[in-house]
């Protein structure tokens, strides 16, 4: 069952090395999301799945220990999901950027409290495929958490990697009030196509949550929202 969650943005800009100069701008989401992994510890989960967007290359699990790297955006930065054991020999392919930025932010927080494991979820996967991911990760294990990654729309403003959408600020405002409110009815009724349209990449993530918050009973808090360079960024956490 799951116990806690905890919902973090995932551009590699919260990794200070990749903001470089302009790191301090993203210093109070950096401390929320610490205070969201923080909540996870303190659930004692017997499994931490962390969930986070991927493309179609980069779609499937990943074991505790599976590699990701910051080098293709100009950092000598390498991560590992969990930790660096217990990995295969041979990890077929590295983690996707978000499940890298959870890695840094797990490492970031020294996490050792359970085994970790990766989902990372397309774009186009639909809605009800996404609920029923997150309904087998609650049935994982007695004491589940997860570490959601993704990001809300990319359409504040002109500047913003998807142009100025007058719909963006609506949208994220909608989720933001869900995640707030454990609002499990409205995450999974979230509009898939108004999603892709505006480049909200943590939609599939979002819904895996509420897959597998069915029947948790669990309440929200909404720790950060903000869309520094025109892109939206929550933190939450459910417990």
């Amino acid at each position: 069952m799951l116990v806690a969650a905890a919902v973090c943005p995932c551009p590699p800009l919260l990794v200070p090395g990749v903001a470089a100069g302009a790191a301090p701008e993203l210093d109070a989401a950096r401390a929320a999301c610490t205070d969201a992994v923080g909540l996870l510890a303190a659930s004692r989960p017997d499994l931490l799945v962390v969930v986070g967007p991927a493309d179609e290359s980069g779609r499937g699990t990943f074991p505790q220990g599976a590699p990701g790297s910051f080098r293709g955006f100009g950092v000598d930065l390498d991560v590992h999901l969990g930790g660096e054991g217990p990995a295969p020999a041979a990890v077929e392919r590295g983690l996707p950027p978000s499940l890298a930025v959870a890695a840094w932010l797990l490492e970031r927080t020294d996490w050792s409290d359970s085994p970790v494991e990766g989902l990372g979820v397309g774009e186009p996967l639909a809605a009800e495929r996404c609920i029923q991911a997150g309904q087998a990760i609650a049935g994982r294990a007695g004491r589940v958490a997860l570490l959601v990654m993704g990001d809300a729309s990319a359409c504040r403003t002109l500047k913003a990697p998807g142009y100025l959408d007058e719909r963006a600020e609506a949208f994220d405002a909608e989720v933001a009030r869900a995640l707030g409110a454990a609002d499990l009815t409205a995450l999974k009724a979230l509009d898939t196509e108004l999603a892709y349209e505006l480049k909200a990449s943590g939609r599939a993530a979002w819904q895996v949550l509420a897959g597998a918050a069915e029947g948790a009973g669990l309440g929200g808090a909404l720790l950060y929202e903000d869309a520094p360079y025109g892109v939206g960024y929550l933190v939450a956490a459910w417990s």
